[in-house]
């Protein structure tokens, strides 16, 4: 496989997963930071560092709005709760194993 094919169906795949997570506003960010160490904000963030890292000027609420397909605020006042206890606790230890892996 060539390189820009690769390429298109990487940028492909990770639509995908953008449009996945946007169709599931119910997974709430702390739980896919629990499960598996990003979020929608992790997307966000590494868009726009892509970008940077390519000359482009992203400022991170675009990049948040490209990831969320609304802009953040409004998405976190129709679909985000408050983390429970349980959350917050998981994903405190979860934050302990990691630094203790490192």
């Amino acid at each position: 496989m060539d390189e820009r094919l690769q390429t298109e169906i990487e940028a492909a795949a990770f639509r995908r997963l953008v449009e996945h997570l946007r169709s599931h506003p119910e997974v709430q960010n702390i739980e896919l930071m629990i499960t598996a160490d990003f979020c929608r904000n992790c997307l966000a963030k590494w868009l726009k560092a892509e970008a940077e890292a390519r000359g482009v000027e992203l400022d991170y609420e675009t990049a948040r709005e490209r990831i969320y397909g609304m802009p953040y605020a409004e998405w976190k006042a129709k679909y985000q709760t408050e983390a429970t206890p349980e959350q917050r606790k998981a994903y405190e230890e979860r934050q302990k194993r990691k630094q203790a892996s490192q």
